[in-house]
């Protein structure tokens, strides 16, 4: 940061009463999150604000960042936002250092545009794969047939456990308050098989309109039955799903009618998780959570 703006500016730990200023940052993005998705995962993380102090003005929140932990090894972050005014400062590189201060040594992962990745690789962060943005009003699709014995049911009062279990193995972290907190507002389905539960997918509204995430299954044809699923259900609506290069996914999510919209990268500062072979995260939660 220039020596002679350096006194206009304060970090300090984001507030819940910062939301609404964050929500302006965001929307002058063209991010789509509304206010209520602002609250949901300040609820869940840490977050740090820089407000810009002008001669006879109250301060004005410029920037925002926020992370979230996930058990004692691992954290994701995201919502790094400078209002363009106020970039080529080095405003973006102080609100990534409190970041990873506030994480001290954990394995930290993130999804960066373009523009942001100089920066983190720049504070130890390597690429690990690419992550892409579909995204469109939902249409008819068929539906994905599933093995003989298997059948796609409502997630019921009693699944939470098993979830957070699944999850855990596909992503090798521990997100179990972060999935406890996604039951309270998503709707989800699983794939049962004689009472074992395979995978599922979670829906919840999200900007102007449905996000599919996560989706953890053994294989594409599973996932695929999944989101096939919320798809049918909310045909007509504006649906987005955010999938791994890995996935495999993407031109299939193309050919019936979700339109990919945005490509960023996958970086990680650490080890990576050790995850089960046998199930894949085909869809995050959103590009910040992971």
């Amino acid at each position: 940061m220039q020596d002679q703006t350096a006194s206009q500016f304060t970090l300090r730990p984001l507030a819940e009463t910062d939301l609404d200023a964050c929500h302006r940052l965001s929307l002058a993005l063209k991010w789509p999150h509304s206010l209520e998705d602002w609250q949901f995962i300040y609820q869940l993380g840490t977050g740090f604000a820089i407000e810009k102090q002008s001669d006879g003005q109250a301060p004005a929140l410029v920037g925002s960042a926020l992370c979230w932990r996930y058990g004692n090894s691992h954290a994701s972050l995201g919502m790094v936002i400078v209002q363009a005014a106020q970039q080529g400062l080095g405003l973006g590189r102080q609100l990534m250092e409190q970041l990873l201060h506030e994480l001290g040594a954990r394995n930290i992962m993130l999804h960066a545009t373009p523009a942001g990745q100089p920066l983190y690789e720049k504070l130890g962060f390597a690429a690990t794969g690419k992550l892409h943005q579909h995204q469109g009003s939902a249409q008819q699709s068929p539906l994905v047939a599933l093995p003989a014995g298997e059948r796609i049911r409502p997630i019921g009062v009693n699944d939470g456990v098993r979830l957070q279990a699944l999850d855990a193995r596909a992503t090798g972290i521990d997100r179990s308050q972060l999935l406890a907190a996604l039951g309270e507002m998503a709707e989800g389905v699983a794939i049962d098989r004689d009472g074992e539960v395979l995978g599922f997918a979670l829906v919840r509204r999200f900007g102007h309109g449905r996000v599919i995430g996560p989706v953890i299954a053994p294989d594409a044809l599973h996932a695929k039955a999944l989101i096939s699923h919320w798809i049918n259900t909310y045909a007509g609506s504006f649906v987005r799903i955010d999938v791994p290069d890995a996935s495999g996914l993407s031109e299939w999510l193309s050919e019936i009618g979700l339109t990919r919209v945005d490509t960023v990268i996958a970086m990680l500062k650490g080890e990576p998780a050790k995850k089960d072979p046998g199930l894949q995260l085909y869809s995050l939660i959103n590009q910040a959570l992971g």
